[in-house]
């Protein structure tokens, strides 16, 4: 291909972008400048990448990764390719904040193990990318950076909690993106800004350092990219068993989407929609990502609409549970001293005293539910290949709200119950992919979750691949 221009450089995905540095059509150091200048652009308007690290050192970092190839040593596939971290997980030397007051002149003395795959894969950090406090709530907004702005609409909210990471691809900021998902955190946000992401099958993307590594299960880290390619390639990296993650799944973490072919005419896909009105949904949602599945229609996929089959209020009753009991562990170091309370949002807040009354006979009865919920969700995979569900039950909100108080007519209970609809995946540690599914009148976006088999990321990209082409019209809309 010609060889890039500073301008068209951000534009490429990071394959293409990959390709051109290793054949020599574009230097590092002129990667690194071109995003330098996007980001210095457009980012103090939407406040996505934070604690960005200084220019002249990262062209430094650029100049060495150059000389690597002028030696004919390459890193990989992210070789010279400028990264930004989700400020949940550490890279040694920058600040991990979580968003929180009280973690704002923490540095990192070390990598997290994903930082660390990414890295020796010849990535260059060049900062963090924006996340709510503590990563709680699909609004990235907190007291140290800010709210982060839709990459569609910077009056709205970008998701979250992986919203930073989101808009900065979008707005082409960062060629690719990592992120983390405990309820829906690569899922909503990617939907919000019309690029794809993957929250992994339990285990396949291992996090350390971590307190628990036994029980706290329902989180996990994973990619997210602009094309299916790019996500596949970058999930490789991110892959693959860690034996001081002892429930790290020991395969391969290979994803040759090219190897064969997908046969679209074997594919069964189950359309959940609402769950025959459990879930409230504003209007317009389940049009466009009808619209959607109807492009799969199109490749010759089978989509049926069909019920879920079992209680989703009982799933939403066990799910509070394990939520309750992981998410106040994690909370309670800051709250040791009394004092700290003033400086810990109230939604944590909250997470954090529910738990207290919690007693061991009830959450393993949460978990002998969500047990039971696998079965069932094993049992629908059987006769179908997928399950479709809607990103979120609401189109980007105002981004001076904190969460959605109502939707549909429907009063909101907790401050996540508007993000109901992403729970079943991760309930169940099953792989699922965010595809962009189309915009409103208002030319917002929304996406499409799509639930595959355990440790089914292969086929679910590979799906999500053939949907890349017959979705031409969504993907190729800009921000």
């Amino acid at each position: 291909m010609p060889a890039p221009t500073p301008s068209s450089i951000t534009d490429l995905d990071a394959t293409a972008l990959s390709s051109a540095i290793h054949a020599g059509q574009v230097s590092c150091r002129e990667v690194m400048q071109a995003y330098l200048d996007r980001i210095t652009e457009v980012n103090p308007r939407f406040n996505a990448i934070v604690s960005l690290q200084d220019p002249q050192a990262l062209l430094r970092q650029a100049d060495e990764r150059d000389a690597q190839l002028a030696r004919g040593e390459s890193m990989g596939w992210l070789h010279g390719i400028p990264q930004a971290i989700k400020d949940l997980a550490n890279a040694a030397g920058l600040p991990t904040t979580l968003g929180s007051p009280l973690m704002r002149d923490f540095v990192a003395k070390t990598d997290g193990l994903m930082v660390q795959r990414m890295k020796a894969a010849g990535c260059i950090v060049v900062g963090k990318t924006n996340t709510p406090e503590f990563g709680l709530g699909s609004h990235t907004f907190n007291e140290v950076f800010g709210v982060t702005r839709s990459a569609w609409d910077p009056s709205r909210s970008a998701g979250g909690s992986s919203g930073g990471a989101a808009v900065a691809l979008a707005l082409r900021m960062l060629p690719v993106a990592d992120g983390s998902d405990f309820m829906g955190s690569l899922r909503n946000p990617a939907g919000w800004n019309n690029v794809f992401g993957l929250r992994p099958s339990q285990g396949r993307v291992p996090s350390w350092p971590v307190q628990d590594v036994w029980v706290s299960q329902l989180g996990t880290e994973g990619p997210m990219a602009r094309s299916v390619r790019d996500l596949a390639r970058l999930l490789e990296i991110q892959a693959g068993h860690d034996p001081r993650v002892p429930l790290s799944l020991g395969e391969p973490a290979h994803f040759p989407l090219e190897a064969e072919r997908l046969d679209p005419s074997t594919v069964r896909i189950r359309w959940l929609a609402d769950l025959d009105g459990y879930l409230p949904m504003e209007p317009g949602i389940l049009d466009v990502c009808s619209e959607a599945l109807r492009r799969f229609e199109r490749l010759g996929c089978a989509v049926t609409p069909l019920a879920l089959g079992t209680s989703p209020a009982a799933v939403w009753e066990a799910w509070l549970v394990w939520r309750r009991a992981l998410v106040a562990t994690r909370i309670a170091p800051f709250l040791a001293n009394p004092a700290n309370r003033s400086q810990v949002k109230a939604e944590a807040l909250w997470e954090y005293d529910q738990s207290r009354s919690l007693t061991g006979p009830e959450f393993l009865a949460a978990s002998v539910q969500r047990s039971a919920f696998y079965q069932h969700m094993l049992s629908l995979l059987e006769h179908h290949d997928a399950l479709a569900l809607p990103a979120a039950q609401c189109w980007p909100f105002d981004a001076n709200e904190r969460w959605p108080k109502e939707i549909a007519g429907r009063t909101m209970d907790t401050y996540h119950r508007w993000m109901e609809v992403v729970i079943y995946a991760t309930f169940a540690g099953l792989p699922c992919i965010s595809v962009p599914a189309g915009f409103d009148e208002r030319g917002l976006p929304m996406g499409l979750q799509l639930i595959g088999k355990p440790r089914g990321e292969l086929a679910l990209l590979r799906l999500a691949a053939a949907y890349e082409e017959a979705a031409a019209d969504v993907l190729m809309r800009r921000p």
